[in-house]
């Protein structure tokens, strides 16, 4: 792990730390930066998984602490950064025009209530996804919807949870590391929120409305692989769960 633009110690505290999740991201951080609450955060700091159109350079113009992964892939990036982040709550950020800023600091507070993880749902009442509004079977919103149900029946928790696999979320040290989550890629939140389901865990979830991506900023999720992914996993947390 390579870091520029900080001291590298990770001095922990009960406060906030905004983790911004980048790979190529140049065009989007043009748009959100500017829209973030720092107000609602003590440290934002960039986990990058290798930038090569700007990215590195406009956070090291705004005085944005960088960690850089050795190893790429989302998974990586929330252990990487819940290592290194200065504060014990941590809230995720991908800054390419899906997420809204003005949610941080409802996630913000939903940790400061108690909560060990709180998720940005686009499936709950007041919610919207990116893809609400495209054709039925050419978008991604009906598989989501479907691992979330399954999920909700085979780790039954209350309540249950709308969204799993929105990585939009925020949690604390504390709960990560119970969590222990190990899944690499877009699978890791999907973990989480088995996990959490299986531990008990607190989970408050807020609604949130998905906006489009910017500029030349497209999904990196591959919806086919992933979806194998996410049902290897769900059987090896069954079997996780038996032992």
């Amino acid at each position: 792990m390579a870091e520029a633009g900080g001291s590298g110690l990770a001095l922990t505290s009960p406060g906030v730390t905004l983790v911004l999740l980048t790979l190529n991201e140049i065009e989007g951080l043009g748009h959100a930066f500017t829209k973030l609450p720092l107000h609602a955060v003590d440290e934002v700091l960039a986990v990058d998984g290798g930038s090569t159109d700007g990215t590195l350079e406009f956070f090291l113009s705004h005085g944005v602490r960088v960690l850089r992964q050795d190893k790429r892939g989302r998974g990586e990036a929330f252990r990487l950064a819940v290592r290194e982040a200065r504060h014990d709550r941590l809230i995720f950020f991908s800054p390419d025009g899906n997420e809204d800023p003005d949610d941080i600091p409802r996630l913000a507070a939903g940790l400061a209530a108690g909560y060990d993880m709180v998720i940005a749902s686009r499936f709950m009442p007041g919610g919207r996804s990116e893809d609400d509004d495209k054709w039925l079977f050419t978008n991604r919103r009906w598989g989501n919807v479907t691992f979330t149900w399954l999920v909700n029946r085979l780790w039954s928790g209350f309540p249950p949870i709308t969204d799993t696999i929105n990585g939009y979320r925020a949690i604390t040290r504390a709960a990560f590391q119970r969590l222990a989550p190990d899944a690499e890629g877009y699978a890791i939140e999907f973990q989480m929120s088995i996990r959490a389901l299986g531990l008990g865990l607190k989970v408050l979830e807020i609604p949130t409305h998905e906006g489009n991506r910017i500029g030349k900023g497209v999904s990196k999720l591959n919806a086919l692989p992933v979806g194998v992914q996410f049902l290897r996993l769900m059987l090896r947390e069954r079997l996780r769960r038996r032992r």
